[in-house]
């Protein structure tokens, strides 16, 4: 276990004094040992400290997945700064912005981005040098080798930021959120305890380095001295390939991701022996896609369910209880909070503490916790409350035996007549019409019940929407204050950069002039 008081630099020397030769990082064909890992960290602190980066400063990288990334939030935890990893999938404007809030002074940018970043040059208020990392611009490696490795660690605190991630913004835009020491140490391992993950193990990063599932997985490896095999892009056939080359132990993957290479011609015939555990999250998982995953990897699964607020992980359903036929209700639950995490179903008006199967906002309690969003004092007083509890703004319960089922976000709760409505419930059942390729629920006016679920539907290839039918489909398998009470077929429904469909928009039409009454 992690000693708490410990920070992320003292961590990495240790690993290098222990296993100075151990292999410590895997890209493509760069092999980096933690002692190699270690000096260029040095190199790195002491590059950042001559552009005149110091402690409470911000960097920015706008990249694919590339080393540099990881070394840079190693080195800003040295000398105490923080890297703020930008999501490379956002609009100009949203990139413009997230450098900007951050304030960043330093922007390592790859080839891909290389022209976008010229073009938002002139607006980027901060930024006093954009280095070009990889490709035939390559000028990382020469702003490390200019430089002797740093011999003098910022006196950092555990508490103190060092990476800044930034949450996706579907009402607004994003917030930074402060990912400390402590709490990055904490997550990899509770973690690492939860998932039998230890020194010896390969950890594949497969996920963007701007999303926790990058990130965080990342430092959960780092934590324990395990091996990194860090993938550019996640390609899902290049990625079933490193599992079976690399020896892969451990790996993180979205369900989209999962459906990909369940389609992979040959996939039934790669090699996964390796594998002992395969977490999935960020989105729901479609039950066909589950069966087709137990099917080509065995039964290795666990579902997990966290926040970029907590670092990541906060509760985990695992294998036992996807393949048991007992308890197949389960396989829609967030599964049981992992080791050090707390978590409750408090009444979102109230704060109150609710009891068993009683839905309310999830609540959580862990040392994983950020330290508060990135100068936004206001929202972070609104998230985390004074005694140390997380708001999640996940709508849900916990069930007899301790299982959370998370239900929708509380802003997107219909309150019709009365009754609360969680449109994920809705969404689950009407994903199962043949006819269904995409769904979103949404609260539109109702002079008589305040507001009313609808459905803004996406027709499957070669068919239609029926919308009387998809009503009595809804109706057969739910109650009657549930069911839609309109459909609206659409081509498609919009959404934010990461995917995730932006009901506002959706609601927008039919609430303009009206207020809505929310939690």
């Amino acid at each position: 276990m992690i000693d708490p008081s410990s920070t992320v630099s003292s961590l990495i020397q240790r690993h290098a004094a222990e296993r100075p030769d151990d292999e410590a990082l895997r890209f493509g064909d760069t092999r980096r040992t933690w002692s190699e890992l270690d000096e260029r960290v040095r190199r790195l602190a002491s590059a950042l400290r001559a552009e005149g980066i110091g402690p409470g400063d911000r960097v920015a990288v706008l990249d694919l997945n590339h080393p540099s990334c990881v070394e840079l939030s190693l080195a800003c935890a040295r000398i105490g700064a923080a890297n703020a990893v930008v999501n490379f999938r956002l609009a100009p404007p949203e990139i413009h912005y997230m450098i900007n809030d951050a304030r960043a002074s330093l922007l390592l940018v790859g080839p891909e981005f290389a022209a976008a970043a010229a073009g938002l040059r002139e607006q980027l208020d901060t930024v006093r040098r954009v280095l070009h990392v990889g490709g035939e611009q390559d000028e990382y490696e020469a702003f490390l080798s200019a430089h002797e490795p740093d011999t003098e660690p910022y006196d950092a605190a555990p508490g103190d930021c060092f990476v800044q991630l930034y949450t996706s913004g579907t009402t607004g835009f994003p917030k930074g959120a402060m990912l400390t020491h402590a709490g990055m140490l904490a997550h990899a391992a509770h973690v690492a305890a939860d998932f039998e993950l230890g020194p010896g193990d390969v950890v594949q990063v497969a996920m963007p380095l701007f999303h926790v599932g990058g990130t965080s997985y990342a430092f959960v490896a780092l934590g324990q001295g395990a091996r990194i095999v860090l993938a550019r892009m996640p390609d899902p056939a290049a990625l079933l390939d490193m599992v079976a080359t690399e020896g892969i132990t451990h790996t993180f993957w979205v369900p989209a991701l999962m459906g990909a290479m369940t389609q992979v011609p040959g996939a039934a015939e790669r090699d996964y022996s390796s594998l002992r555990a395969i977490s999935y999250g960020a989105s729901p998982m479609p039950l066909p896609v589950m069966r087709a995953s137990l099917e080509l990897f065995g039964p290795k699964l666990h579902q997990v369910y966290g926040m970029t607020e907590a670092c990541g992980v906060v509760s985990s359903l695992g294998p036992e209880d996807h393949t048991d036929p007992a308890v197949a209700h389960r396989l829609v639950s967030a599964g049981r909070p992992i080791t050090g995490v707390t978590i409750e179903i408090r009444d979102p008006a109230t704060g109150e503490r609710l009891g068993i199967d009683e839905p309310g906002e999830i609540w959580v309690r862990t040392d994983q916790l950020m330290s508060g969003y990135w100068q936004k004092p206001e929202a972070t007083a609104s998230a985390i409350t004074d005694d140390g509890w997380l708001r999640s703004g996940d709508g849900g319960h916990i069930d007899a035996d301790g299982y959370v089922y998370v239900t929708d976000r509380i802003k997107d709760m219909i309150v019709s007549g009365g009754e609360n409505v969680y449109p994920a419930e809705i969404e689950r059942v009407l994903a199962e019409h043949p006819a269904v390729a995409d769904v979103a629920v949404i609260g539109v006016p109702d002079d008589r019940w305040g507001e009313v679920p609808k459905a803004c539907v996406v027709a499957a290839a070669g068919t239609s929407v029926d919308p009387a039918g998809l009503i009595a489909f809804a109706r057969d398998r739910l109650a009657s204050f549930k069911c839609p009470k309109t459909v609206d077929v659409l081509d498609e429904l919009p959404r934010n950069p990461t995917g995730k469909i932006l009901k506002k928009d959706l609601r927008g039409p039919y609430w303009e002039g009206r207020e809505r009454s929310t939690v």
